[in-house]
Protein backbone atom coordinates (compact mmCIF):
# COMPACT_ATOMS: atom_id res chain seq x y z
CA UNK A 1 0.00 0.00 0.00
CA UNK A 2 1.32 3.44 -0.97
CA UNK A 3 0.67 6.34 1.37
CA UNK A 4 1.16 9.91 0.23
CA UNK A 5 2.09 12.03 3.20
CA UNK A 6 1.86 15.32 1.28
CA UNK A 7 -1.87 14.91 0.64
CA UNK A 8 -3.98 16.49 3.35
CA UNK A 9 -6.77 14.55 4.96
CA UNK A 10 -9.36 17.14 3.88
CA UNK A 11 -10.31 16.94 0.25
CA UNK A 12 -10.40 20.21 -1.66
CA UNK A 13 -13.53 18.99 -3.47
CA UNK A 14 -15.51 18.89 -0.25
CA UNK A 15 -14.70 22.56 0.34
CA UNK A 16 -15.74 23.73 -3.11
CA UNK A 17 -18.78 25.96 -2.82
CA UNK A 18 -19.38 27.19 -6.36
CA UNK A 19 -19.80 25.91 -9.86
CA UNK A 20 -22.65 24.66 -11.98
CA UNK A 21 -22.53 21.07 -10.75
CA UNK A 22 -22.39 22.06 -7.10
CA UNK A 23 -25.29 24.50 -7.37
CA UNK A 24 -27.29 22.21 -9.68
CA UNK A 25 -27.26 19.20 -7.42
CA UNK A 26 -26.40 20.39 -3.91
CA UNK A 27 -27.09 23.98 -2.97
CA UNK A 28 -29.79 25.25 -5.36
CA UNK A 29 -31.24 22.41 -7.45
CA UNK A 30 -34.66 24.07 -7.61
CA UNK A 31 -33.52 27.35 -9.22
CA UNK A 32 -30.60 26.26 -11.41
CA UNK A 33 -31.80 25.90 -15.00
CA UNK A 34 -30.93 22.90 -17.11
CA UNK A 35 -28.28 23.76 -19.67
CA UNK A 36 -29.83 22.08 -22.70
CA UNK A 37 -33.48 23.06 -22.23
CA UNK A 38 -35.51 25.90 -23.68
CA UNK A 39 -36.02 29.01 -21.51
CA UNK A 40 -38.96 28.80 -19.12
CA UNK A 41 -39.51 32.57 -18.91
CA UNK A 42 -40.65 34.96 -21.61
CA UNK A 43 -37.57 35.99 -23.63
CA UNK A 44 -38.93 39.54 -23.92
CA UNK A 45 -39.58 39.95 -20.18
CA UNK A 46 -37.73 43.05 -18.96
CA UNK A 47 -37.02 44.42 -22.44
CA UNK A 48 -39.33 47.36 -23.14
CA UNK A 49 -38.13 47.88 -26.71
CA UNK A 50 -37.81 44.20 -27.54
CA UNK A 51 -34.68 42.25 -28.32
CA UNK A 52 -32.63 41.83 -31.43
CA UNK A 53 -33.46 38.43 -32.90
CA UNK A 54 -30.57 36.10 -33.64
CA UNK A 55 -30.57 34.89 -37.22
CA UNK A 56 -28.52 32.28 -38.99
CA UNK A 57 -26.55 33.95 -41.78
CA UNK A 58 -25.51 30.70 -43.44
CA UNK A 59 -28.47 28.78 -44.81
CA UNK A 60 -29.03 25.09 -44.27
CA UNK A 61 -28.52 24.42 -47.98
CA UNK A 62 -25.15 26.20 -47.94
CA UNK A 63 -24.00 24.21 -44.94
CA UNK A 64 -25.08 20.92 -46.51
CA UNK A 65 -23.39 21.81 -49.80
CA UNK A 66 -20.16 22.65 -47.96
CA UNK A 67 -20.46 19.42 -45.94
CA UNK A 68 -20.05 21.19 -42.64
CA UNK A 69 -20.25 18.75 -39.71
CA UNK A 70 -23.31 19.21 -37.51
CA UNK A 71 -21.25 20.29 -34.51
CA UNK A 72 -20.18 23.43 -36.45
CA UNK A 73 -23.68 24.37 -37.64
CA UNK A 74 -24.31 27.17 -35.21
CA UNK A 75 -24.64 30.96 -35.38
CA UNK A 76 -20.98 31.19 -36.47
CA UNK A 77 -21.31 28.83 -39.43
CA UNK A 78 -20.84 31.68 -41.92
CA UNK A 79 -17.46 32.48 -40.36
CA UNK A 80 -16.57 28.79 -40.45
CA UNK A 81 -17.42 28.69 -44.16
CA UNK A 82 -15.13 31.66 -44.81
CA UNK A 83 -12.34 30.00 -42.85
CA UNK A 84 -12.67 26.70 -44.69
CA UNK A 85 -12.73 28.47 -48.08
CA UNK A 86 -9.58 30.36 -47.14
CA UNK A 87 -7.88 27.14 -46.03
CA UNK A 88 -8.72 25.49 -49.34
CA UNK A 89 -7.46 28.46 -51.34
CA UNK A 90 -4.20 28.91 -49.39
CA UNK A 91 -3.62 25.21 -48.69
CA UNK A 92 0.07 24.84 -48.00
CA UNK A 93 0.30 28.16 -46.21
CA UNK A 94 -2.82 28.26 -44.09
CA UNK A 95 -1.29 30.87 -41.83
CA UNK A 96 -2.63 33.39 -44.35
CA UNK A 97 -6.06 32.60 -42.92
CA UNK A 98 -5.28 34.00 -39.48
CA UNK A 99 -7.74 36.86 -39.97
CA UNK A 100 -10.60 34.46 -40.79
CA UNK A 101 -9.59 32.19 -37.93
CA UNK A 102 -9.62 35.12 -35.52
CA UNK A 103 -13.04 36.24 -36.77
CA UNK A 104 -14.41 32.70 -36.30
CA UNK A 105 -12.94 32.39 -32.79
CA UNK A 106 -14.31 35.81 -31.87
CA UNK A 107 -17.76 34.81 -33.09
CA UNK A 108 -17.58 31.61 -31.03
CA UNK A 109 -16.57 33.57 -27.95
CA UNK A 110 -19.40 36.10 -28.38
CA UNK A 111 -21.86 33.22 -28.81
CA UNK A 112 -20.54 31.61 -25.61
CA UNK A 113 -20.87 34.86 -23.67
CA UNK A 114 -24.43 35.33 -24.92
CA UNK A 115 -25.38 31.78 -23.90
CA UNK A 116 -23.88 32.31 -20.43
CA UNK A 117 -25.81 35.57 -20.06
CA UNK A 118 -29.02 33.77 -20.99
CA UNK A 119 -28.25 31.01 -18.47
CA UNK A 120 -27.62 33.58 -15.74
CA UNK A 121 -30.77 35.50 -16.66
CA UNK A 122 -32.82 32.31 -16.40
CA UNK A 123 -31.24 31.46 -13.04
CA UNK A 124 -31.89 34.92 -11.62
CA UNK A 125 -35.50 34.94 -12.81
CA UNK A 126 -36.01 31.53 -11.18
CA UNK A 127 -34.52 32.83 -7.96
CA UNK A 128 -36.78 35.90 -8.13
CA UNK A 129 -39.85 33.74 -8.73
CA UNK A 130 -38.97 31.54 -5.75
CA UNK A 131 -38.44 34.60 -3.54
CA UNK A 132 -41.85 36.00 -4.58
CA UNK A 133 -43.56 32.68 -3.87
CA UNK A 134 -41.99 32.52 -0.40
CA UNK A 135 -43.07 36.08 0.34
CA UNK A 136 -46.62 35.33 -0.78
CA UNK A 137 -46.74 32.19 1.35
CA UNK A 138 -45.52 34.03 4.47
Amino acid sequence: MVVFSSVSSKSSFSQTKMGTLWSSYVTHPDITPEAETAPTFDPLYGFQNGRKARVMIATDAEMKAARIPKRFRDYCAHKFLELEDCKKYHFPMMNKCDHQNHAYQQCQYQDYVLRMKEFERERRLSERQKRKQQAAAA
